[in-house]
């Protein structure tokens, strides 16, 4: 049985001339929804990031799978402190697995977990449901589909990259792998390969020369390594102000009551790894932009332009609003989003303390060497290649 492969892919619009090139791929065997979420769309040219994270759930990839359940809040809290032209940019992630026995021959053992999304709850809920066995990891199948199935933006100024990661040969399958990189670079999409393993066996795997071809970094890491969260004193109370964040959600609609039931499963989820570091850095998240639930919250869904209270039929409305008057509801809203605006001010004056004691610590481990994990290269390689978008980020 081969090992696996774990690709984390972000991406900008392919043109379209070149993707009508490549053969179009069924959605068999995809996740099936009870029922569509429509997002609200953000304002028109809003700054924004995009990330696809493609991951091999072949029969060793275990641990690299648990590094990313972990580490996504802190790979997207990168871009807390960005911003483009005066704009703080939002973040859309994609979720793919591939190398699975179970998958679809005939997709090459590819699925398409999640498309680009903020929904960032639903990411690390499939994340969760991941499971691994042996299979075939075709890297060139799978960074074509990302590439052609994905809505990648087709501005210039977007950041767009793919983050693909395992430690077979990234040669292997039945699509020519350096022919994709050139294909998703030609379309906008940087390719970073990430080596599972020691760096001369990813060289001489392709795994550098892919990222070459696509503008991209070569990296690697010890995906079995646990995670090494530095505790510092801002940890319990950014954590306690999280439990307070959640009583302002205003679930409404017909996925509001299973998107918040959703919000309190990842909670316990990332809280369920205390050694990861994950509970602290999801509640980052939360305290950010990056974190918005348009598509059940009311309070994120009345800062959207087009978005109206009144056309909310009583029935999709939170209980305690429902028998309230217009100008009660609009007040209402206002008010937890008054509250919420004021706790998420706390959480990141204190993340930025946080920071500060962490950068002197992380330091003084990394004067003792060792292997990195997930979130460390690829949130370095992400800053370097935004800020070449025109992304700044403060100091």
């Amino acid at each position: 049985m081969k090992t696996n492969n774990v690709i984390t892919t972000l991406g900008v619009a392919a043109f379209a001339a070149v993707l009508a090139l490549q053969p179009a791929y069924a959605e068999k065997g995809e996740a099936k929804k009870e029922a569509p979420i429509v997002e609200v769309a953000p304002d028109e040219g809003q700054a924004k990031v995009q990330i696809a994270i493609l991951l091999d759930t072949s029969g060793s990839m275990s641990g690299l799978i648990e590094q990313t359940k972990t580490q996504l809040w802190k790979i997207v809290n990168t871009f807390i402190d960005a911003e483009q032209n005066g704009q703080v940019p939002y973040v859309e992630v994609a979720l793919y697995e591939y190398g699975k026995s179970s998958l679809s021959k005939e997709e090459h053992w590819i699925k398409k977990i999640q498309p680009l999304t903020r929904d960032l709850d639903e990411i690390s809920k499939q994340l969760f449901a991941l499971q691994t066995n042996g299979g075939e990891e075709y890297c060139g199948a799978v960074i074509q589909r990302a590439t052609q199935d994905l809505k990648w933006d087709p501005s210039s100024k977007v950041y767009k990259a793919i983050f693909i990661a395992g430690n077979e040969a990234f040669t292997q399958g039945p699509i020519n792998a350096s022919e994709s990189v050139k294909l998703a670079i030609a379309s906008g999409v940087i390719v970073n390969t990430i080596h599972c393993g020691g760096e001369q066996a990813g060289i001489s795997g392709g795994w550098k020369n892919g990222a070459m071809l696509a503008d991209g970094k070569f990296l690697t890491i010890d995906h079995n390594r646990a995670v090494v969260h530095v505790e510092a004193p801002q940890d319990a109370d950014i954590v306690k102000l999280n439990a307070e964040l959640n009583k302002t959600y205003l679930a409404y609609g017909h996925i509001g009551a299973s998107k918040e039931r959703d919000q309190k499963t990842e909670d316990a989820n990332a809280a369920a790894r205390p050694s990861s570091g994950a509970a602290v850095q999801r509640a980052v998240t939360k305290g950010s932009s990056n974190y918005c639930n348009t598509n059940w919250d009311l309070v994120d869904a009345c800062k959207t332009k087009d978005f109206d209270i009144t056309k909310i039929k009583e029935k999709d409305l939170p209980k305690e609003m429902q028998k309230m008057t217009i100008d009660e509801r609009k007040a209402h809203v206002a008010k937890k989003a008054k509250t919420r605006a004021g706790i998420q001010t706390k959480i990141l004056e204190l993340n930025k303390k946080r920071n500060a004691y962490v950068a002197v610590k992380r330091k003084e481990m990394a004067d003792k060497g060792g292997a990195k994990t997930l979130d460390e290269v690829v949130a370095s390689t992400v800053r370097a290649q935004a800020e070449k978008k025109g992304y700044a980020f403060k100091k």
